[in-house]
């Protein structure tokens, strides 16, 4: 009998597996280092770049006083820090806010505390063993990190210009994250110069300006100058365009002003003298005291004392005495009245901010309304930015560094979802 044998369909060959997406992460600091660990947890092969000799000058340098890390403010007055970019960041911190960045630092071994002013530090204060053992990982995870490999755009044909020690190299990529930093602090990498690059494609970009910085006044007399430059004041109120004021402390320097206090309200200040070319502070010094409490006082008969110990018997002395006279006329003094008024509100008339390259931050960059959700250029698909590029400021406290890592983490879950759409 013959046998009878049924033919077998041909086996189907297993489809190659796919290659990992390829991504370049241009920029070296919290928002770019950040973004590469999330693309590598998804699989992706990542290569950062940065025209540093080293990774993270400008974290580094910001830990150097102490490392201020992120705040442990309430969360709706953490985001209201963010003025009139709170919507737009806020959406970044519902994701990774400050209790989570304390958790992901706590992952690395490095332990944090809270500080009497709410600002979160490491134990240590420091900001080198963070920035090695986020090193560490990110080369574990196999993420591919060049120092002094600097980006000059694309080329015709799309690939990344790349500058390095050994010539130009011209990178394909599956996407891009762009975390290059605001403009201040050139030396640390923050120069800004990829503006043009980005500019020549079409994208808009806001001007680049000093936030958290000093301010200049027309000119100190030379007895100011020479004897109160690096003074600080405090405790001392400043109120700016009429708002309530904010108590702190700032410096004297040989130029203006410059100091916590007036960082924290340098957003204000620049803007005032964008519009009208000046701006008009008033100093509180003494915010301790009611105006009232001072007129009573400094009514009382002073006897054979000289002016000068009589304010100095309510405080009024050194640079604060200096500033007093520096700012008002003879004839406000024969008026006690009038002198309490000045010492509550003492105008102070700012001319210009310290050039962009001392600011602690720069406001200014990439508009939101140039991204979409995932924090991808609508007009160059496939790049994504994030960090102090972005156009946004915040004040010194933590917050600057919380929405610098809340984006970087956020434009590397946003090349994700878009590279698993476009499978």
């Amino acid at each position: 009998m013959r046998a009878h044998f049924v033919a077998q369909p041909a086996a189907m060959p297993n489809p190659a597996p796919l290659a990992p997406p390829r991504v370049a992460v241009i920029g070296g600091g919290p928002a770019g280092l950040m973004a590469a660990e999330v693309l590598a947890a998804g699989s992706a092969q990542v290569e950062v770049f940065d025209a540093m000799p080293s990774l993270g000058r400008k974290f580094l340098l910001a830990g150097v006083g102490g490392m201020n890390i992120t705040h442990a403010e309430a969360k709706p007055a953490f985001v209201a820090r963010y003025a009139n970019r709170a919507a737009e960041i806020g959406r970044l911190l519902e994701d990774f806010d400050a209790d989570a960045l304390r958790a992901w630092i706590h992952a690395l071994g490095i332990d944090t505390f809270v500080g009497s002013s709410g600002r979160v530090f490491p134990t240590d204060m420091k900001a080198a063993p963070l920035l090695r053992a986020w090193l560490r990982r990110l080369r574990e995870a196999g993420v591919m990190l060049h120092t002094r490999a600097r980006w000059l755009g694309w080329d015709e044909s799309g690939a990344l210009r790349i500058a390095t020690v050994d010539g130009e190299r011209l990178l394909k990529t599956d996407a891009t994250v762009l975390a290059l930093g605001g403009g201040s602090w050139a030396r640390l990498g923050s120069d800004g110069a990829w503006v043009p690059l980005l500019e020549q494609c079409g994208v808009p970009v806001a001007p680049l300006q000093p936030s958290n910085c000093g301010f200049e006044v027309a000119g100190w007399s030379a007895f100011l100058r020479d004897k109160f430059a690096g003074a600080p004041v405090k405790p001392v109120a400043i109120a700016v365009d009429g708002q309530a004021p904010r108590q702190g402390e700032f410096v004297i320097t040989a130029s203006g002003v410059e100091g916590s206090l007036v960082y924290a309200l340098s957003a204000a200040i620049r803007e005032r003298i964008n519009q009208e070319g000046r701006a008009v502070i008033h100093l509180d010094l003494l915010p301790n005291r009611t105006r009232e409490q001072l007129a009573t006082a400094l009514r009382k008969p002073r006897g054979t004392r000289s002016m000068a110990r009589h304010l100095a018997g309510l405080g009024i002395d050194g640079v604060r005495a200096a500033l007093l006279r520096e700012l008002t006329d003879a004839a406000t003094f024969q008026d006690m009245d009038r002198l309490a008024v000045a010492i509550k509100a003492l105008p102070l008339t700012l001319v210009r901010a310290r050039p962009l390259d001392e600011a602690i931050s720069s406001a200014g960059g990439v508009p939101f309304e140039a991204l979409d959700a995932n924090l991808m250029l609508q007009s160059l698909p496939g790049v994504f930015c994030a960090g102090e590029m972005l156009d946004w400021e915040a004040p010194t406290g933590g917050y600057l560094l919380t929405a610098c890592f809340a984006s970087g983490r956020a434009a590397g879950l946003g090349v994700l979802h878009w590279l698993e759409e476009r499978r």
